[in-house]
């Protein structure tokens, strides 16, 4: 039996989601406020999420050791 567990990082876990095959995906920036004043090209692309960079995805993974 393992004597340690990983902790997991909260903010991390709220931020970032993973897809059914592994993958993991975060949500777009730019869209909490300020609406007015952008297209609607842009606001609709909002709701969609986006895959994480490959660079990133090591940091998070450890920071998410039992998936999200």
């Amino acid at each position: 039996m393992a004597k340690y567990k990983l902790k997991t990082h909260k903010g991390a876990q709220k931020r970032i989601g993973m897809t059914g095959s592994g993958k993991l995906t975060k949500r777009k920036g730019h869209q909490s406020h300020l609406k007015r004043r952008k297209p609607k090209d842009v606001k609709r692309l909002y709701g969609d999420e986006m895959p994480l960079s490959p660079a990133d995805r090591r940091r998070v993974q450890r920071m998410l050791p039992y998936g999200s």
